[in-house]
This record gives structure tokens, C-alpha cells and sequence, in this order.
């Protein structure tokens, strides 16, 4: 499988995580977020930034999501990036906040690339964080 990275990952590089859609739950995801980064050896504030990316992306999935609905998370971990991508079953009519909105400066300010998808009662935002070289 080839990621947003362009670099090739194996099975053994992908966790999949699933968590109630509730936010009591998003330290579980906040802590695998930071175990693989630090995995990789990512600076502590390159760290702690995708953490707080991680935990915007969830809120914005959570506001729209069916009642006990569950989030998935996938993680792709390659040589020097972490592609985080979560998804969540939608409410009928639902939307994610515009590009321009507080959320998505976040977003776009703490990661290398975020995108997001949405249709067929799904929604999906993903999140790369490439390595700064001078680890």
C-alpha cells in the first residue's frame, strides 16, 4: 500500500484503533498518537503538536457522528512521516467545518497536510506529519 507520503508501508506499519465516538475516549488515541511519533523520533513539541492535531481532528468528527457511532483511526508509520487518518459514520446532512474556519487553521498549522473526505454517511480527516530533519 502506498501512503500520502509516497513511501511504501507494510502491514506491520499500520495500527488500527477503534474507540467509542465519545470524548472520554480520545486519550487513548491522544497516547498512540504520541508512542508512534516518539517511535519515530519526532522532536517532543513536533510531539505534542500532532497530538493537539490529532485531538482537533476527533472533535470535528465527533460533532457530526451518528449517536454511538465509533471512531476509527488508522496510523501509518514509513521511514520518516505519521499519516493519521479518522473516520466516523455521519448524521444525514452532515458537514465538516469550512477550510477557512479556526479549526482547520489549526489543523494546517500543526501538521505537514490535512485533508478531509466525506460522503456516503462517512467522514474522514487525515493528518501527515513528516520528521523534521534535525533530530
Amino acid at each position: 500500500m502506498t501512503q500520502l507520503t509516497g513511501q511504501r508501508a507494510t502491514d506491520d506499519d499500520v495500527v488500527h484503533l477503534t474507540v467509542p465516538a465519545d470524548g472520554g475516549y480520545l486519550g487513548v488515541l491522544r497516547t498512540a498518537t504520541a508512542g508512534l511519533a516518539a517511535r519515530l523520533q519526532f522532536a517532543l513539541d513536533e510531539i505534542e503538536d500532532l497530538r493537539i492535531a490529532v485531538d482537533e481532528a476527533c472533535a470535528m468528527l465527533l460533532a457530526i457522528a451518528t449517536p454511538d457511532a465509533e471512531l476509527e483511526c488508522r496510523f501509518s508509520v514509513t521511514e520518516d512521516a505519521l499519516t493519521v487518518e479518522v473516520t466516523v459514520p455521519t448524521v444525514p446532512g452532515a458537514t465538516l467545518p469550512a477550510e477557512s474556519s479556526f479549526a482547520w487553521k489549526v489543523l494546517t498549522a500543526l501538521t505537514t497536510s490535512a485533508s478531509a473526505t466525506a460522503g456516503d454517511g462517512r467522514a474522514t480527516i487525515s493528518l501527515l506529519t513528516r520528521r523534521s530533519t534535525g533530530y
